[in-house]
């Protein structure tokens, strides 16, 4: 079965709910407004940023491997702020390394396709590799 860019593997929401409910968090919003603003269970969101927390280290360095494949002339990755909000501008730098290579799309579209779906999976081995 093909997974749709608009999906995460075993989320049943789209990527770019769960995408606003994580740039939300780095904003420094609460669980429970998100999920009222997003009309998502309070649970869902909770899981959903707890596991971006988690995986933070994981996520930066994956997509910061990307922005460097898809961009070769990229420049340092600045820290943004702390973990969570560096593993939301990793993403914003390969998210734009691709759409200067293949043009515009949305970043969160761009996030589950560089992770394969699998940007907030709980598995030993979330993302594909980096080729």
């Amino acid at each position: 079965m093909l997974l749709p860019d608009v999906a995460l593997l075993r989320r049943r929401d789209g990527v770019a709910v769960i995408g606003a409910a994580i740039v939300a968090r780095v904003a420094g919003e609460g669980h429970r407004p998100i999920a009222g603003r997003l009309g998502v269970p309070v649970d869902t969101v909770r899981g959903w940023l707890r596991r971006f927390v988690a995986d933070r280290d994981a996520i930066r360095a994956h997509f910061t491997r990307w922005a460097v494949v898809l961009d070769v002339e990229l420049g340092a990755v600045m820290p943004a702020g702390g973990g969570v909000a560096d593993a939301l501008e990793a993403i914003a730098v390969a998210a734009r390394a691709w759409v200067l290579r293949f043009g515009s799309m949305d970043v969160w579209r761009i996030a589950s396709v560089l992770s394969g779906g699998r940007l907030l999976c709980n598995t030993s081995s979330p993302f594909p590799p980096v080729r």
